[in-house]
C-alpha cells in the first residue's frame, strides 16, 4: 500500500474510535433530550467525572496495593465511572433538573450554569492536568502492515462502545423499565394515566444518560489527559450526533456518531483541523435542511406532566 492509502486508513480508524466515544456520550445526551426535552450543558462534565474517578481508582490502587495489580484499577474504574457519574447525575437531577423538564432554555442556561460550577470544583481539587496510566494489555498495537497499525487502546474503546450500545439497546427493548422509558418518551400524559410515575422514570433516565458519560469519560483517559474542561472538547460534537441522527434514536447515534468521527478525522487529514470542523458543521447544516428532524425522526411527542 502506498503511504497516502496507509494514512487515509490510519486516520478513518482513529475517526471510528472517535465516533465510538461521540456515541457513548451521544446515547445518554439522546436519552435525556428525548424523554424530557432537557438541554443538559453539563454531560460534558459528567465525562469529567468519570475520568476523575478513574484516576482516583488507580492513586488508590498505587497507594495501597502491590503494582502488579494496577492494571486491575483501569478495568475496576470502568462500572465506578458508572456510578460515581450517576450519583452526581441525580443529585443534580433532584436538586435542579427536576424543576426545568420540558423547559428547553432555562434548562440550557440551568447547567451551563452546572457546567461551570463542576468545572472549578474539579480545577479546586485536583489542578489543571493529570493524567492515568493505561493498563499494559491494552499498550502497543495490532500492526496490520508496515505504517498501519491499530492501537490496543483504541480497539478497546470501540469494543466498549459496542458492549454499551447492546446493553441499552436491551434495556430499552427487552425490560420493563425499558417499555416504561419509550411509554414516557412517546407519551407523557398516556403514560401517567396508565399508572407510570413520570417522575420516577425522568430520574433513573437522568442518572443512566449520567453514568454513561461516565464510562465514556474513563474511556477517554485511554488516550487523553484528564482536565477540569475535558468535557467541553465533546459536548458540542455529541449534540451534533444527537440532532443528526435523531432526538432519542439510538441507532441514529450509532449512524451519526461514526460518520461524524470519520469525516472529522479525513477532513482533518486534508485540510486544516480548524477548517475541517467548519467543513463538518457545513455539511451538519446542509443536511438538517434536507432532514429537519435527523437520519431517523422522532415521531413520539413530548407532553407535560
Amino acid at each position: 500500500m502506498t503511504v497516502t492509502t496507509i494514512e487515509i486508513l490510519q486516520n478513518i480508524f482513529s475517526g471510528i474510535s472517535l465516533g465510538s466515544i461521540l456515541i457513548m456520550v451521544a446515547l445518554g445526551l439522546s436519552i435525556i433530550y428525548g424523554l424530557a426535552g432537557i438541554i443538559n450543558m453539563s454531560h460534558g462534565e459528567f465525562i469529567m467525572i468519570g475520568a476523575y474517578t478513574t484516576y482516583c481508582v488507580q492513586q488508590l490502587f498505587i497507594a495501597y496495593l502491590p503494582q502488579a495489580w494496577l492494571d486491575m484499577a483501569f478495568f475496576l474504574s470502568l462500572p465506578l465511572s458508572f456510578v460515581v457519574a450517576g450519583l452526581f447525575g441525580l443529585i443534580i437531577e433532584r436538586l435542579v433538573i427536576r424543576h426545568l423538564y420540558n423547559r428547553p432554555l432555562e434548562s440550557l442556561l440551568a447547567t451551563w450554569g452546572i457546567s461551570l460550577m463542576l468545572i472549578q470544583l474539579a480545577r479546586n481539587t485536583f489542578g489543571d492536568l493529570t493524567s492515568v496510566k493505561a493498563p499494559l494489555v491494552l499498550s502497543g498495537g495490532w500492526e496490520i502492515t508496515d505504517g498501519l497499525m491499530l492501537p490496543y487502546n483504541r480497539l478497546f474503546v470501540i469494543g466498549l462502545t459496542v458492549v454499551i450500545f447492546l446493553s441499552v439497546y436491551l434495556l430499552f427493548q427487552k425490560t420493563r423499565l425499558g417499555i416504561k422509558i419509550r411509554a414516557v418518551t412517546q407519551n407523557r400524559n398516556m403514560s401517567a394515566c396508565v399508572g407510570i410515575s413520570t417522575k420516577k422514570i425522568d430520574m433513573i433516565t437522568f442518572v443512566i444518560g449520567s453514568g454513561l458519560a461516565g464510562i465514556a469519560g474513563c474511556a477517554i483517559t485511554l488516550i487523553g489527559n484528564v482536565v477540569p474542561n475535558m468535557g467541553q472538547a465533546y459536548i458540542v460534537d455529541s449534540f451534533l450526533v444527537v440532532v443528526t441522527g435523531g432526538v432519542g434514536k439510538l441507532v441514529g447515534c450509532v449512524a451519526s456518531g461514526f460518520s461524524i468521527g470519520i469525516f472529522s478525522k479525513i477532513f482533518e487529514f486534508g485540510f486544516e483541523a480548524v477548517y475541517g470542523k467548519v467543513l463538518i458543521l457545513v455539511l451538519i447544516i446542509a443536511f438538517l435542511q434536507y432532514k429537519p428532524k435527523g437520519l431517523f425522526p422522532d415521531r413520539g411527542r413530548i407532553g407535560d406532566d
